[in-house]
């Protein structure tokens, strides 16, 4: 099993931060692409560590596997980036049978958020968020990692009792969008694919998977562990941007210190 998640050095973080900010992800789309092919995974295969991410998953081998870098956004942003080529949710790759399971991946590193807050998090405080192919910068699959906005925590709770297993358009708007949403009975994703789910549970979705966007967030479901997936579309300039439900100076449990 080839798995690196020690401890992040300063050193890591600062190298991390500076690459960022030399190839900025607007003026370079490739660029997490080649922060996590050309340094994280090179360093990991040569015994090197990850640097400058934080942790490299390669149990599946260089196809399958998962490299975790905290974001220059936020003060605790994670990225869950594929090691594979993968340009993103548009990619027919994500709905492989054999596909990697990149929100499982995700949800494990909620684990460096809390690193990086130096505090825990309640479950139900972690999302999950990928973008449409439109509303993003970068051609790289993957997967924001952060706390959910507190004010979409507590429109989802108020909500909670109208979520059942197909996607259904929500009674109320989050973040000024309309998202679809179900219900997913997965404690940590593992067991599940939310790609497929959206391709096969909304109509048209699956011959136009770059339009969509897609979160996670977690919940609870009469005291089982759950998530609810929210969908949105991106049409006329707008939407497909799930990110906007998270909240990335993670205020969900209390003002920053």
């Amino acid at each position: 099993m080839r798995v690196w998640n020690g401890a992040v050095s300063p050193f890591v973080s600062v190298f991390a931060f500076a690459f960022l900010f030399v190839v900025p992800a607007h003026a370079d789309s490739m660029a997490l692409w080649k922060i996590v092919h050309d340094k994280c995974v090179v360093h990991f295969e040569a015994g090197a560590g990850p640097a400058p991410c934080d942790s490299v998953d390669l149990t599946g081998g260089e196809d399958g596997g998962v490299a975790l870098l905290k974001d220059l956004v936020g003060v605790a942003q994670m990225l869950a980036i594929s090691t594979r080529r993968v340009t993103g949710i548009e990619d027919p790759a994500v709905l492989e049978p054999a596909a990697s399971h990149y929100f499982a991946a995700a949800w494990a590193g909620r684990a460096q958020v809390e690193a990086h807050l130096h505090r825990p998090l309640p479950r139900e405080a972690v999302s999950i968020a990928v973008n449409s192919e439109f509303a993003r910068s970068q051609d790289q699959l993957h997967l924001h990692v952060d706390c959910v906005d507190k004010d979409v925590a507590a429109a989802l709770a108020s909500q909670s009792s109208a979520f059942d297993a197909q996607f259904r358009p929500m009674a109320v708007e989050l973040k000024g969008r309309r998202y679809w949403a179900r219900r997913l009975d997965s404690a940590d994703l593992s067991d599940v694919s939310p790609l497929r789910l959206l391709a096969d549970g909304i109509d048209g979705a699956k011959g136009e998977m770059g339009l969509w966007s897609l979160a996670a967030i977690a919940a609870s479901f009469s005291g089982s562990p759950g998530f609810v997936l929210l969908a949105d579309r991106y049409e006329s300039g707008r939407g497909g941007h799930a990110e906007d439900l998270q909240d990335h100076d993670c205020l969900i449990t209390g003002p920053k210190s």
